[in-house]
C-alpha cells in the first residue's frame, strides 16, 4: 500500500512539473492603452524590424492567450515578387516561379485582428506556394505565433479592412496584405490550445 501511495504521489508530482502548477489568473487581466503605446514606442526606440510585437502570453491553465499589436506602414499593391530562396524546410505548394503577395499561416493559433488605427487590404485563404518553415528556434515560433508557413500566396481573397474592424483567423488559413495606403495597426487576439508559446512572456516595455 505505501508503495502504491509513494508511485501516485510521484505521478502526480510529475504531472504537476510538466503542468509547471499553471493556474489560471485569479481577477480580470488588464492590458491598457498606455501599455500597448508603451509597447510600439518601445519597438521604434529600439529599432525593431519585425512589425508584430507580443505584448503577454497568459496562462489560461488548459490553454494560453497571447496578446499582440501589430503596426504596418504604407506598401504598394501589385503582384508581387517570386519568394526568396532560405534554408529552412519547404512547407505548401510547390510552384516554380509563382508570383504574387507574401503571406503566412499558422500550424497551431487562429489570430483575432481588431483594428485600432488605419486601413489596409488584407488578404485570406488560398494557398501558400513555394513556403518555408519558420525556424524552430525563431521569434515566430517561439513567442509570437508557433510555427508557421510563409511564402507566395495564390487563389486568395482580398478585403478592405479599416479602424474598428474585427476579422477572425482560422489556424492553418493564409493571410497577409497587399496594400497598406499609410498605415494599419491592429491587435491581436491568439489562443494557444498546445502552449507552444513562450510560457509567462512579457514584453520588455512592460518590465518593471
Amino acid at each position: 500500500m505505501r508503495r502504491m501511495i509513494l508511485q501516485v504521489l510521484a505521478m502526480v508530482i510529475a504531472a504537476g512539473s510538466v503542468a509547471g502548477w499553471a493556474q489560471a489568473p485569479k481577477d480580470g487581466v488588464y492590458i491598457t492603452d498606455e501599455d500597448v503605446k508603451a509597447v510600439l514606442k518601445y519597438a521604434v526606440d529600439t529599432k525593431r524590424t519585425i512589425v508584430d510585437n507580443a505584448i503577454r502570453v497568459i496562462d489560461m491553465n488548459n490553454y494560453q492567450l497571447s496578446v499582440a499589436v501589430v503596426h504596418r506602414g504604407a506598401m504598394g499593391g501589385g503582384g508581387g515578387a517570386a519568394a526568396a530562396a532560405n534554408p529552412s524546410p519547404a512547407c505548401g505548394e510547390e510552384r516554380p516561379g509563382a508570383t504574387g503577395p507574401t503571406g503566412i499561416f499558422h500550424d497551431s493559433t487562429a489570430e483575432s485582428y481588431v483594428v485600432i488605427s488605419g486601413s489596409a487590404t488584407l488578404i485570406t485563404g488560398g494557398t501558400i506556394v513555394n513556403g518555408r518553415r519558420s525556424a524552430p528556434d525563431s521569434e515566430v515560433t517561439t513567442i509570437l505565433n508557433g510555427p508557421s508557413c510563409s511564402g507566395t500566396m495564390v487563389g486568395y481573397t482580398s478585403h478592405m479592412i479599416k479602424t474598428g474592424d474585427t476579422i477572425i483567423i482560422p489556424e492553418g488559413v493564409p493571410h497577409g496584405f497587399s496594400a497598406i495606403p499609410d498605415h494599419v495597426t491592429y491587435l491581436s487576439i491568439r489562443p494557444d490550445l498546445k502552449k507552444v508559446l513562450q510560457h509567462g512572456y512579457v514584453n520588455p516595455a512592460l518590465k518593471k
